[in-house]
């Protein structure tokens, strides 16, 4: 089987899995045995002297065992028939994936919202979010949703289909391994402060380039200049390097105002603000947002796979 159908079709097939089934929450799904990995070390290993190597450490093995045992399943389906590879590789790009299932949840926070009144939008909301969602009312609600589907396309669809067109599913999935361990111990935090520090540097590099490129393509698609401006202007304003980018972006196109101090683990957090225009957010914008989240996860995946055709056409040196 060629590279390009090796990495391509398994793209495109687990992308219309995404767009199908999304996220269902009663099946198995990798990153679960994940957390459960880095749970088991995070208690094992976070107690007493050196916790920023005993971090480091953990940090390096989990994402290299990803990555290694990733290879080793790839090589072993190279002796099987090529259909049972691409159905194989097809399922973990399926669950790398999380745009259906983040816009789908995105919009659950808005119709609960609207239907159920704003306790209802804020229990909905603390299954997206990290921030404390107890005292927000409904426009802190609407910005937290549409911050998170800026902040997690990145994360969650762009980079995971950058590091598949690099090193197929290994890398992918390896990224994936990355990416969970920020979210589970990459906080400041007294427990987590120097333990998980390696864990969220290493996050950090690994959505330089796909944080931006997201930016860009939500600026882009999103038809507004002014999103291009919000990039260059707020994008580095952000505590994190990285999500005030697509954050940036999504305002500008939305000329609306994201950031601002939030509560996290019942602690104020000051953040800067995103924009410079408080308006109010309305019900019907979740739609505006869930289609421009669709059309840069499609233009990703056929730029990919695009990309992958066109190295597959070049003559050998």
């Amino acid at each position: 089987m060629d590279r390009f159908t090796r990495l391509a079709a398994p793209l495109v097939i687990g992308y219309a899995l995404d767009l199908l089934l999304a996220d269902p929450e009663d099946w198995p799904h990798p990153v679960r045995t994940y957390g459960a990995l880095i749970a088991a070390g995070e208690r094992r290993l976070n107690h007493g002297p050196h916790r920023l190597a005993k971090g480091a450490l953990l940090a390096a093995g989990l994402v290299g065992g990803a990555f290694g045992t990733f290879a080793l399943l790839d090589k072993a389906l190279r002796r099987y028939p090529p259909a049972l590879a691409v159905a194989v590789n097809s399922a973990w790009v399926f669950y790398g994936l999380a745009n259906t299932g983040l816009v789908r949840e995105g919009r659950a926070v808005f119709d609960a919202l609207a239907r159920d009144g704003v306790e209802a939008g804020r229990r909905r909301l603390a299954r997206i979010v990290g921030r404390d969602t107890a005292g927000l009312d409904p426009q802190q609600i609407r910005t937290a949703v549409l911050e998170s589907l800026a902040e997690n396309l990145s994360d969650g669809v762009v980079a995971p289909l950058l590091y598949h067109a690099v090193a197929g599913v290994p890398g992918l999935m390896a990224y994936k391994m990355v990416n969970t361990l920020d979210s589970m111990v990459g906080y400041r935090s007294p427990r987590y402060e120097q333990f998980g520090k390696c864990a969220a540097r290493l996050d950090d590099v690994a959505n330089l380039l796909p944080a931006r490129l997201t930016a860009g393509l939500l600026a882009g698609l999103g038809g507004r200049g002014r999103g291009f401006r919000f990039i260059l202007t707020y994008g580095h304003r952000h505590q994190s390097p990285n999500a005030g980018y697509p954050e940036a972006a999504l305002a500008g196109v939305l000329n609306c105002r994201f950031g601002g101090p939030n509560y996290y683990h019942g602690q104020l957090v000051p953040k800067p603000y995103i924009g410079d225009n408080p308006r109010p957010l309305a019900h019907h914008e979740i739609n505006k947002v869930a289609r421009l989240n669709h059309a840069v996860c499609a233009a990703v995946v056929a730029g990919i796979a695009g990309w992958l055709w066109w190295r597959g056409r070049r003559p050998a040196a």
